[in-house]
Order: structure tokens, then C-alpha cells, then sequence
């Protein structure tokens, strides 16, 4: 039995849009996906989500594990002859797939994706330590990686103390400009 899928071909415009990125330009040189590491353990690779994304199919990509197990490291950017920022497409396709409700749901990924976010617009950085013990409570295995953490906490990698930016209005300017263009310019809300 063949399975359908439903194919929107203006969501590449509006990927483009919304990511800044040139996504037409993609010739499937594969660069991006020779440079990822957690391209092994996903259901796409780089080259293929931007494919998929070309192709219109809007539902398959934002239920992929793929934009999830992206970790924003920008080797795909640095070797993309297009200069196409892979890693700013993965950050809208995450966003979209929260907001669709289209998020994995046997995945945490999404979870650890809202509280990263928080986490930055609350303090202006990551720590570390809190961040991965919302987590844990959320999750329900806060204890399961208590060894870990304490190996950690004693070599001093594992800091106690959160520090801050300097200029926390800034970040938090930033993320109200960037929520603005989103909800400004988005076509299906």
C-alpha cells in the first residue's frame, strides 16, 4: 500500500523567509551531510531535510528526528558552497514543529529545546547544571545520571553558580524582536 503525503509548495518560500536562507540554491552536493555527526543515528540527512523542504512536504520534516538530533554546531554551514545556514533552517523547522504540534511525541527533544530556550532568555546563557535538572525532573530521571553529574561537579566542570550576561536586556529585546517577526509575518496562524 502506498502512503500519501500532503505536498505544500509555498513552504519553501516561506522557510526562506523565516530562516533567511537561500534553500533554492541547494544542488544536493551532500557537503553538509559529510560533515554531520548525528546524521548517522537520524531518519534524514542534512541534504535530505533541505530536499524534503524543496519538495513541499512540510509534515514528514517536521515530524523527522532528524531536525532534533541537530546540535546547531555549523559544521554544515561552514561546508555548504551556497552558503546556506543549515543550522538556522533547523532552528525554524523545530520552532514550527512545536507550534504545529507536530514535535515527535516519543522524543524529549522538543522538552530540552523549550528549556535551552528559556534557560537563554532568562539569563542570557545555558547553565548547565539547571538546565539538565529541569530536565531530569520533567523527565522523571533525575537520578539517573547522578554519578555523572557528580564526576563532573568534583573535576570543577559542573558549576554550582549560574553566571550571567551583562546586558540581559538585550537578549531579552532580541528574543521579543525575533517573536514579533515570527507572529508578523507567519501565514498560518
Amino acid at each position: 500500500m502506498t502512503q500519501s503525503h500532503c505536498v505544500d509548495l509555498q513552504w519553501q518560500t516561506e522557510i526562506t523567509r523565516l530562516s533567511g536562507q537561500p534553500i533554492s540554491l541547494c544542488y544536493q552536493c551532500q557537503r553538509c551531510t559529510s560533515g554531520c555527526l548525528p546524521a548517522a543515528h537520524a531518519d534524514y540527512t542534512p541534504n535530505q531535510i533541505i530536499r524534503l523542504i524543496q519538495y513541499g512536504a512540510r509534515e514528514r520534516v517536521l515530524r523527522s528526528r532528524a531536525i532534533w538530533l541537530c546540535s546547531s554546531c555549523y559544521a554544515c554551514d561552514v561546508r555548504c558552497p551556497n552558503g546556506i545556514n543549515i543550522s538556522d533552517v533547523m532552528d525554524v523547522l523545530k520552532e514550527m514543529a512545536i507550534t504545529g504540534g507536530l514535535a515527535p511525541l516519543e522524543e524529549n527533544a522538543p522538552l530540552f529545546h523549550r528549556l535551552f530556550v528559556k534557560d537563554i532568555r532568562r539569563r542570557g546563557r545555558v547553565h548547565e547544571a539547571v538546565l539538565m535538572a529541569r530536565y531530569k525532573l520533567r523527565t522523571g530521571t533525575l537520578w539517573d545520571d547522578l554519578p555523572l553529574a557528580l564526576r563532573l561537579y568534583r573535576r570543577g566542570k559542573l558549576p554550582v553558580l549560574a553566571s550571567t550576561v551583562k546586558q540581559k536586556q538585550t537578549i531579552r529585546r532580541l528574543f521579543h524582536l525575533a517573536e514579533s517577526s515570527v507572529k508578523g509575518g507567519r501565514t498560518d496562524q
